[in-house]
């Protein structure tokens, strides 16, 4: 399986502006910029596309992991936060809300840590990476 996405920038890095298209059309020429990457400009950002990546390929790990092991949750809501230092993500942070019937606190524990080192965008990182998470039964 392969997957893409296209870049397109225009100008200097500070002044200029780009999109970003994805194979799927989920983000169709969608605007990012120095101010939406470094200020609080509208648009995108690669760190703000890399959370999301991390924390929905994170989620879908563990719940088949969850369900390897017998279990169905009600639902698993991540989020994820990038940390970009001197032009380097230094870090990734999950944070994990999950409401499961039925399974112990150690058992959970377990299945969120094969998750953590074992999701495809865990492997690419080469950032810290740290869950933290809550389960309600």
């Amino acid at each position: 399986m392969k997957r893409n996405a296209t870049a397109v920038w225009n100008g200097t890095g500070k002044d200029g502006k780009g999109n970003l298209t994805t194979q799927s059309g989920v983000l169709n020429a969608t605007q990012y910029s120095f101010g939406s990457r470094f200020e609080e400009g509208i648009g995108t950002n690669p760190e703000e596309l890399i959370a999301a990546a991390h924390a929905g390929c994170f989620t879908m790990k563990l719940a088949f992991n969850l369900q390897a092991a017998g279990f169905t949750p009600q639902e698993l809501k991540t989020k994820g936060t990038i940390t970009l230092e001197d032009g380097t993500v230094t870090a990734s942070h999950l944070e994990l809300e999950a409401t499961i019937e039925g399974i112990s606190p150690e058992a959970f524990n377990d299945l969120v840590k094969d998750a953590e080192q074992n999701c495809p965008i865990s492997k690419l990182l080469k950032a810290a990476i740290t869950v933290t998470h809550t389960l309600h039964g």
